[in-house]
């Protein structure tokens, strides 16, 4: 699986003009599931952006976590993450995972953090979305499960 990972002041996620999910001060997920993945792979990410210490503390460093602040996830599923340019102009989806594959294991990743307490919000899994977020610092992480 696939992550980036964006600090925010706030997302939302706009479905046919109308919101279906907003957060304010935590994470964006953009959430990639390759035709590899297994349940192992969303368990693990879910446990390492929970822990992310990506958030400044009282001092000014990155040391804190969205769980230590009490802050909430956004997450959105985005098979472009899989994405293969290498040839041509237009990119080859081939490693993404089909689609049932990819909603259980998003599914399961989205559980995995609200197990944790997280306040979570998603997009809609196969439809087009309008993404919006204010990046904070900006901060963007990228996440493999495999790497």
């Amino acid at each position: 699986m696939r992550a980036v990972v964006q600090r925010v002041r706030s997302g939302s996620v706009k479905v046919h003009g109308e919101y279906i999910s907003r957060i304010g001060r935590g994470l964006v997920v953009l959430l990639g599931v390759g035709d590899e993945d297994k349940e192992e792979d969303a368990r693990y990410l879910a446990k390492k952006i929970a822990y992310l210490r990506i958030f400044e503390d009282e001092a000014g460093k990155m040391n804190l976590s969205v769980l230590d602040l009490g802050g909430e996830v956004l997450t959105v599923s985005q098979f472009t993450l899989y994405g293969d340019c290498a040839k041509g102009r237009r990119p080859s989806f081939t490693q993404a995972a089909p689609p049932g594959v990819a909603r259980e294991l998003y599914q399961l990743f989205i559980s995995e953090l609200q197990k944790k307490g997280i306040s979570t919000g998603t997009g809609v899994f196969q439809e087009h979305m309008v993404v919006a977020l204010e990046n904070d610092g900006p901060v963007t992480i990228l996440i493999d499960s495999r790497k």
